[in-house]
């Protein structure tokens, strides 16, 4: 796995007693987007932040291209893998263009000054959540999907080659979803390693890989067109849906119809 870009090995973390994370390797490929999905509790976020080296395991190792996550400096780090949190900060009278400027700061530091090259980032991050009408306002002003998009151009603005995003499509209207899909698609197609914790599972279903927990544990890994994933993804969520193979306008996709 040392020539991926990044990787985790027998990753385990405890939490009050409880294996929030239970042994979990995988490899994250150039130029895939993969969709982590599971049920409330399963440890989803808690293993993302041990991939974005947010969090110490008490075994395990997670590697950044082939190095240990925890021996990179923290700065060289910050410009490698892209965070977005669960649960963003996102209030104050900041503008929505300096949250998003905070995406390079990882390049030139506290005390470094933005060129040209920075703010080229900004703006191209911003347009792609379109988040540039209301680049100006405060925060505070701004609906919960806007605040999800300045926060999502904040990480997309970092342009780093690994992407980690906790829960991206939180908040986010049909029309806005279905952009930031089409927006992972493509960064994915350029080279970047994607990972996102999904609820709807539909949309992660468009992934082209599909990570499954459940109780801590790594369940199933592959392709939606793998039955045994789709066989397990079901089972763990307690049969709650079936998942269907339905005919769009952009082709075959695989979708989960809810058992009511």
């Amino acid at each position: 796995m040392n020539g991926l870009p990044l990787s985790a090995a027998g990753l385990v973390l405890r939490r009050g007693g409880q294996l929030a994370v239970n042994g979990v390797s995988l490899g994250l490929a150039v130029g895939q987007w993969v969709a982590l999905v599971g049920p409330n509790g399963a440890g989803k976020s808690t293993l993302l932040m041990l991939l974005a080296g947010l969090r110490r395991p008490d075994a395990g190792e997670a590697r950044l291209f082939g190095r240990p996550l925890q021996a990179w400096p923290a700065a060289q780090r910050a410009q490698r893998v892209a965070w977005l949190s669960q649960q963003g900060q996102a209030e104050g009278e900041i503008a929505a263009r300096d949250v998003v400027r905070l995406g390079r700061l990882p390049r030139h530091g506290l005390l470094g000054t933005p060129d040209a090259e920075d703010e080229a980032a900004v703006e191209r991050a911003m347009a792609e959540t379109e988040c540039t009408p209301f680049a100006a306002r405060r925060l505070n002003e701004l609906s919960g999907g806007e605040r999800q998009r300045v926060l999502l151009a904040r990480a997309l603005a970092v342009q780093a080659p690994v992407l980690l995003l906790d829960e991206p499509m939180a908040h986010l209207d049909a029309p806005h979803q279905r952009a930031l899909c089409r927006g992972l698609q493509a960064r994915a197609r350029q080279g970047t390693a994607v990972v996102s914790v999904m609820h709807d599972l539909t949309l992660a279903l468009a992934a082209e890989r599909v990570l499954v927990m459940h109780q801590g544990r790594l369940r199933a890994d592959g392709p939606p067109d793998d039955a045994d994933l789709r066989d397990i993804l079901v089972q763990v969520f307690g049969g709650a849906f079936g998942i269907e193979r339905v005919a769009t306008a952009g082709g075959w996709r695989w979708v989960a119809v809810p058992s009511l």
